[in-house]
């Protein structure tokens, strides 16, 4: 059984550490704007569930890539009774519903989660997608899939696990670091500061290059603004 609290320490000193791998950035960006673009229907589902809207949006584009016909839990069509795990869900009558289904009654029941923090959150987003990764030692391409703590090996199906496989899709810690630099109130709503310890400001978000660009320059305005915030 894996150790939650270690996980927990574990994924602090990764967001510490984390940069937006160069090669991504814009990629982070501009999923991070189509995101917040629909805070509003996200914040009903928070209404609902005590789930931060911001949790509910890297979940929604993780799993469904932000599909609005297809169900948070696992991305099926929410009108239909859902057939990969959590099977047997649905039918329901809108997204919203079986997104408040998906939080509050599908393990790991994220509307019971109380534990916020750096840690908590990017927890219960590993747990979200099931804790095969942490029981094999290795980052989360769910949480980190992007960034310069993933680099290959991926769950292709339930159950089987490939360790030459990268994942392509875009992880949730990057996700959130790009939506905080456009939308204050994301990692916020009374939950702790992510990535600070003291008086220590968040990390840069993304490594250096060695020829400064067009897009390295966007990167670095955009650590500043996690400097500052």
């Amino acid at each position: 059984m894996t150790d939650l609290g270690k996980l927990k320490s574990l994924n602090t000193a990764r967001w510490l550490k984390a940069r937006i791998n160069p090669d991504h950035g814009t990629q982070f960006l501009d999923v991070a704007r189509r995101l917040i673009s629909a805070k509003a229907s996200y914040q009903q589902v928070s209404v609902q569930t005590g789930v931060p809207w911001w949790f509910i949006a890297v979940v929604h584009e993780r799993e469904a890539s932000q599909n609005w016909h297809s169900s948070l839990a696992q991305g099926d069509p929410w009108n239909e009774v859902s057939v990969h795990v959590p099977a047997g869900r649905g039918p329901f009558s809108s997204w919203e519903e079986a997104a408040v289904d998906a939080l509050v009654n599908c393990a790991p029941f994220a509307a019971r989660n109380k534990d916020w923090s750096i840690g908590g959150t990017l927890t219960m987003l590993e747990e979200y997608n099931g804790l095969g990764y942490a029981n094999r030692g290795i980052a989360s391409p769910y949480v980190w899939s992007g960034t310069n703590q993933y680099t290959s090996g991926k769950y292709v199906r339930d159950g089987v696990f490939d360790p030459d496989v990268v994942d392509r899709q875009l992880g949730c810690a990057g996700l959130l670091l790009a939506m905080k630099s456009l939308d204050s109130s994301v990692l916020s709503n009374g939950v702790k500061q992510m990535g600070t310890t003291g008086s220590s400001s968040i990390a840069p978000a993304v490594a250096s290059t060695k020829k400064p660009s067009m897009l390295s320059k966007i990167m670095s305005s955009l650590s500043s603004i996690f400097r500052r915030t």
